[in-house]
């Protein structure tokens, strides 16, 4: 086999040295013959490394790569040879294709070539579009909308809630009381329609689970309330004696 003669500066990593070997022994790149180029690979280190030139690792990374290859296109099934050959097939046309626009790019190169210094330029911040009013508009509200989002709500906001009267719970067990003083029995849904807020009903609610855990009323089936005597003979005993 004719020996390949380059320069060592001319190679620059392990696709480059492939890509000469196949330039010098006319391979077709798209469809490369493994074994032979993984031969032709090695014996290339071989008289790098009989040169005493040194091997860089990644000379060595892609020997072991094409002799995976080669030996694994020898099993009846090479499907995994076959992915990682299409692999480095793209890999040296990305390559190749690189280093042609590269050469392009140093012909195009001279060094009597003149660039001047950074110059400062004024910008012009002069606005020169146009936009119609509805635009304008929803800018201003968009950013008005930002620039207020952090700050504390209006206190007229809460105004309807902080201004309603908060109806005690002692003072509904008073009122519910007295009407039971003066009538025999009440309704539960007569006791919560003369509610006059949400506030006042939540009260009376309360009011009468106080009233019945103090068994001062009793209620019946027919969800009417009426006042406990033996309760109301107990709470005022325990009353006194408490006092």
């Amino acid at each position: 086999m004719e020996k390949l003669s380059y320069k060592l500066e001319v190679v620059e990593g392990p696709l480059d040295l492939i890509l000469l070997l196949i330039s010098k022994h006319k391979l077709n790149i798209c469809d490369i013959p493994i074994s032979e180029l993984c031969d032709q690979y090695l014996q290339q280190i071989s008289m790098m490394r009989e040169a005493n030139i040194e091997v860089a690792s990644e000379f060595l990374t892609m020997a072991s790569r094409l002799v995976f290859i080669k030996t694994s296109m020898l099993l009846p099934r090479h499907e995994e040879a076959d992915e990682m050959k299409r692999e480095l097939v793209g890999e040296l046309m990305e390559y190749q294709l690189c280093r042609d626009m590269a050469k392009k790019l140093a012909q195009q190169a001279n060094f009597d070539q003149f660039s001047r210094e950074e110059m400062v330029i004024e910008a012009d911040n002069t606005y020169r579009l146009s936009h119609d009013i509805s635009v304008i508009y929803k800018a201003y509200v968009a950013a008005a909308g930002r620039k207020h989002h952090k700050e504390e709500p209006s206190t007229r906001v809460f105004e309807e809630i902080v201004a309603r009267p908060q109806v005690s719970v002692g003072s509904r067990v008073v009122h519910v009381l007295k009407r039971l003083y003066r009538e025999e029995h009440v309704s539960l849904k007569e006791l919560f329609a003369s509610s006059r807020s949400k506030s006042e009903a939540v009260a009376t609610f309360l009011a009468v689970l106080d009233l019945l855990k103090a068994e001062r009323i009793a209620l019946d089936e027919q969800s009417n309330i009426s006042l406990n005597t033996g309760g109301e003979r107990h709470w005022k005993s325990k009353k006194q004696s408490e006092q």
